[in-house]
């Protein structure tokens, strides 16, 4: 039986790999001007964010699914506009590219984007913001 091709997970370093990625990401995210403000009135405690993300990004790459759930209504009331989202996909953009391989920043691009679509659809949000 062939082995089964190593995951998006796996690929990107496991969770060690997925750490930094988030950690640099989120670096900047705080730092940016429209998404950090967001980001600072509702995160107290940044190293529980993070595994958290971890925990979410982790379960979308095809490793352990650790995430409890929650992703769509924890954004809700957020009030995202469309500014929102092409700030923290355009931050996405430039860390995947810059620090993973073009295949597997293309893939978590794809995974990035697709959840995007999903919040603008829950959020009532557009492309026209």
């Amino acid at each position: 039986m062939p082995e089964a091709p190593p995951t998006l997970f796996d690929r990107i370093g496991g969770r060690p790999g997925l750490q930094l990625l988030l950690r640099r990401f989120y670096a900047d995210v705080k730092q940016h001007n429209e998404i950090g403000p967001v980001f600072a009135a509702h995160i107290d405690d940044w190293p529980s964010h993070m595994e958290k993300i971890a925990d979410f990004w982790s379960g979308l790459t095809g490793g352990p699914a650790l995430y409890g759930g929650g992703f769509a209504g924890r954004h809700m009331p957020l009030q995202l506009e469309e500014r929102h989202f092409q700030a923290w996909l355009g931050l996405w953009h430039r860390h995947c590219q810059a620090h993973l391989k073009p295949t597997e920043a293309a893939d978590m691009i794809a995974i990035a984007e697709a959840l995007g679509q999903r919040l603008r659809a829950i959020t009532g949000t557009d492309r026209r913001g």
